[in-house]
């Protein structure tokens, strides 16, 4: 096994190491404010607009309309969610640690990533707030396999293998 600065020296990171560099990114903000912005514009919408949209709407459109609000919502609390968490990371609230356990992770991942193709019937302002909450979602999943799931073990090359072999000849120890 290779030493920490083993892995340092081939340019690795731990999953810790890479969650709080993500936090303090500029990529991280603007995903934050951009989660956030669309929690408070569906919001403002479902309290609004769209209780006056779903209103008028027929009974097949307005069950649709129910079940395609909830996985809005469920998506904006998912994606909200984790975004926070590591917003704690950034404001040393929480540790990178604590941030990887996996109660912390994206869930709901059935009802968040279906594939289901809402009613055309539905009001276009819901549609748009679908299809970007979706993007959200997706871009948090895979920020977090990039962080989480990203292998720790060392890339195959002819410098790794070399370090093993010389490790294991002068009998080196984690």
């Amino acid at each position: 096994m290779l030493t920490e600065v083993s892995k340092q020296t081939l340019g690795q990171k731990s999953a810790f190491d890479r969650i709080a560099e993500f936090a303090s990114s500029d990529i991280f903000e603007r995903m934050f404010r951009e989660g956030m912005d669309l929690v408070e514009e569906t919001a403002a919408y479902l309290d609004g607009d769209g209780r006056q949209e779903a209103r008028g709407l027929e009974r097949a459109a307005a069950l649709a309309y129910a079940s395609e609000s909830m996985r809005l919502t469920t998506r904006l609390m998912q994606s909200a969610s984790w975004l926070l968490v590591h917003r704690a990371v950034r404001e040393g609230e929480m540790t990178p640690r604590d941030a990887h356990d996996p109660k912390y992770r994206l869930g709901a991942r059935t009802v968040c990533s279906a594939e289901k193709q809402p009613l055309a019937e539905l009001p276009m302002r819901l549609l748009d707030l679908l299809e970007r909450s979706k993007r959200l979602y997706e871009r948090v999943d895979r920020m977090e396999v990039s962080l989480f799931e990203a292998s720790e073990t060392p890339p195959e090359n002819p410098v790794n293998a070399q370090l093993m072999r010389l490790q294991a000849a002068l009998g080196a120890s984690n």
